[in-house]
């Protein structure tokens, strides 16, 4: 299977989601190029972008699991793929 680069938007609207989130990103790691996070305590949110590489499946596998956590939403954009 082909793989792909993309980006993977992660918004955490519940602050006690955040510990399933980082242990979810931490299993998956090997798929993460890059990874920002930005809290904003202020509205009680936090915001995280990933930058990943991998097999449409392995991607799709990662933001179905963020997904299920609740107080989570996802989204995800990804080149069709990669030439080598």
């Amino acid at each position: 299977m082909d793989n792909r680069i993309g980006v993977i938007g992660i918004v955490i609207e519940e602050f006690e989601s955040a510990n399933k989130v980082n242990e979810t990103l931490h299993e998956l790691a090997s798929i993460i190029i890059g990874r920002m996070g930005i809290p904003n305590k202020k509205r009680g949110i936090s915001i995280i972008s990933l930058i990943v590489e991998g097999t449409s499946d392995e991607i799709s596998a990662m933001t179905g699991k963020l997904g299920k956590i609740k107080g989570v939403n996802v989204k995800s954009a990804l080149t069709k793929k990669l030439e080598d």
